[in-house]
């Protein structure tokens, strides 16, 4: 029997709401949206018009006399891994929810599709100062098991302070050739990666980022008090004074601008609100990322 923690009863909150939307486009966008390993050889047959010609078997062609192809299937099953850039921003708030819960419960929706669909999930868990490597598994209980681990980790302690810096080089080595890499962050302005090209090389990276409506349009509010999460300095901000609104609309583009840096295609992209129905969100992004790759 599953666990009665938190994290389970958000699991299985969430997937309740998922089996609701098995006949939505939900359960099949998911085994669209994202490819498997590559292609496995499994028979020749004869080749008919309209057949790609690059799969045409020149050896038993030639040995035949007449064309035949070589006819592949896809392998199906795919590595997800969760990795979750635990940043002290994303215990930002405006509203019901945090940064940081909406991207969790986002995370929990990922695996939930995973283990639905029978592929392997695994997490890369970054914080400040530390980082927590779950290998992928396989099988429902399993991959939920992993998920309510994510999901329980405690909340980074904001007077510790600092930035977080993933060991991409280790990232690198710790996941298989081809996996489906679900990036959860809040994506501030900052340098790419060094790595980047090799990681978009080596696997499918999809950014998934959280933002709350005051960081897309500023409240009309006056002066607000407000704890900065990477000092700890309380800081008296004006929301109403030009100078504020100038530096917050420049933020905006800085921010959006590294964000089309990373990826530049729709298809490797997503955006939730900390207001937003995740389930629906999910449902869009499936539906744009097929039209964009198909």
């Amino acid at each position: 029997m599953l666990s009665t923690t938190p994290s389970f009863s958000l699991l299985q909150k969430l997937e309740w709401r998922v089996r609701r939307a098995a006949d939505s486009p939900l359960g099949g966008e998911y085994r669209s949206a994202f490819r498997g390993r590559g292609r496995e050889f499994d028979q020749v047959v004869k080749y008919e018009y309209g057949d790609e010609v690059r799969d045409i078997d020149w050896n038993v062609t030639a040995r035949l006399g007449e064309p035949y192809r070589k006819k592949f299937i896809e392998e199906r099953e795919l590595t997800v891994v969760l990795l979750f850039e635990d940043s002290l921003a994303l215990q930002f708030g405006s509203g019901r929810r945090t940064k940081r819960d909406t991207l969790l419960e986002m995370a929990g929706l990922f695996a939930l599709l995973s283990a639905g669909n029978r592929d392997r999930a695994g997490f890369w868990h970054a914080t400040p100062h530390t980082h927590l490597v779950r290998q992928p598994v396989r099988g429902r209980t399993n991959i939920i098991n992993t998920a309510a681990h994510l999901l329980n980790l405690p909340v980074p302690e904001l007077d510790a302070g600092g930035e977080v810096d993933i060991d991409w080089k280790y990232f690198l080595q710790a996941f298989p050739h081809h996996s489906l890499v679900l990036w959860f962050s809040d994506f501030p302005p900052r340098p790419l990666p060094a790595a980047w090209a090799a990681l978009c090389r080596r696997y499918q990276m999809i950014g998934v980022r959280v933002e709350d409506p005051w960081e897309r349009v500023l409240p009309q509010s006056g002066t607000l008090s407000a704890v900065d999460p990477m000092s700890g300095d309380l800081l008296q901000f004006d929301t109403l004074s030009t100078a504020s609104r100038r530096r917050h609309a420049r933020w905006v583009e800085e921010r959006d601008s590294y964000w089309n840096q990373l990826f530049p295609s729709r298809a490797t992209r997503l955006t939730v609100s900390t207001e937003d129905d995740l389930l629906n969100a999910l449902i869009r992004f499936f539906k744009a990322r097929m039209h964009a790759v198909h």
